[in-house]
């Protein structure tokens, strides 16, 4: 599962341009299971186990990545751009980033704080107000390498650092992406159905097609979601921690699960000896929010790995938490299949 994530995060996708993502995906999907690409780039695959189960269930990951999109060239070679998903201007200024398919490299700029008036300093720059440096002296040099709509992407190696913890860009939602994947290489008990969605950033719209193709009666949503375990923050507002293992959503701001699957997964983790959290904080949405009212409703849970500085190119998560979300995604999919 760590040898798949560390191959999606260095690769590029944000919302609308999966393609590097998918194109990696089918591949490892041949000669493992069915699968087909519908219209709008969801990848939906059939695993066939030793046994027809009772329910249909769906596990599902979204493929894309925030990021940025060209919108400007300048006469002076500065290229203006505007975000792709939810991204936050504070963390953008000084990042290096690869720009269009040539992946030419560049910097995120602003306005010198010298040069700053008290009050433009004490606030972060508006991202209409950055632009990338690509090395380009003119508009026509710039334009040899970058064009109008060109995707751009955080860089970022993939890196491990202290006990159990490694360093990449979209950790959300790459590693749920990672996740199906190590399920799908296994022999499974029972036929399940995987779907690896497109455009969850920019308002969750692979989801609804997706649940219109499979019809699951039950669906997992595997995600990441913020940890905000660090210093300043207050216990109340951590929404979840690291290390203390998989994080089991009651409620966010596009859905409101359902109560007896919230609390069956606590008594299946601890029945099995699964590290799991509840996610403290109201906030945040993910595909659950599309998949559990389409078609004549889904029961839906979403499980989520916690992830420190996520939106960025500094994603942080812990394996430790990886292997419980692993573990209680096959543990709730016994349960769901037969449920």
């Amino acid at each position: 599962m760590l040898e798949y994530l560390k191959k999606l995060c260095l690769s590029d996708g944000i919302s609308g341009r999966e393609d590097n993502i998918r194109d990696f995906i089918t591949s490892e999907l041949a000669d493992k299971c069915e699968y087909t690409v519908d219209p709008i780039g969801n990848v939906l695959a059939y695993k066939k186990g030793r046994k027809k189960p009772k329910n249909k269930l769906m596990l599902s990951a979204h493929m894309d990545e925030v990021g940025f999109i060209v919108t400007y060239i300048c006469d002076n070679g500065f290229i203006k751009f505007t975000n792709v998903g939810g991204v936050d201007s504070k963390i953008i200024v000084g990042r290096a980033v690869t720009v269009g398919k040539n992946r030419v490299n560049g910097i995120v700029g602003c306005k010198a704080v010298h040069l700053c008036d008290e009050t433009e300093a004490k606030c972060a720059p508006k991202i209409s107000e950055l632009y990338i440096d690509i090395g380009a002296e003119s508009a026509e040099e710039a334009k040899k390498y970058v064009s109008i709509g060109d995707s751009v992407y955080f860089k970022s190696d993939f890196i491990s650092f202290g006990e159990n913890k490694i360093k990449a860009k979209a950790i959300d939602d790459r590693f749920g992406c990672a996740l199906m994947l190590k399920l799908i290489n296994e022999d499974l008990e029972y036929d399940m159905h995987f779907a690896f969605l497109v455009q969850e950033e920019v308002g969750c719209r692979g989801a609804g097609p997706a649940v219109y193709s499979v019809r699951p009666d039950y669906s997992i949503v595997l995600e990441a979601t913020t940890a905000s375990d660090i210093s300043g923050v207050a216990d109340k507002d951590a929404v979840c921690s690291q290390g203390k293992g998989a994080v089991v959503s009651f409620m966010d701001r596009s859905t409101v699960y359902c109560y007896n699957m919230f609390r069956r997964a606590f008594e299946i983790a601890e029945k099995k000896g699964i590290a799991i959290q509840p996610k403290t904080t109201v906030a945040g949405g993910n595909d659950a929010g599309t998949i559990h009212k389409s078609c004549n409703g889904v029961y839906t849970i979403a499980v989520s790995l916690p992830c420190r500085y996520i939106h960025s190119g500094t994603c942080v998560a812990s394996t430790d938490d990886m292997q419980s979300c692993y573990n209680l995604v096959k543990a709730l999919s016994e349960e769901y299949l037969n449920a």
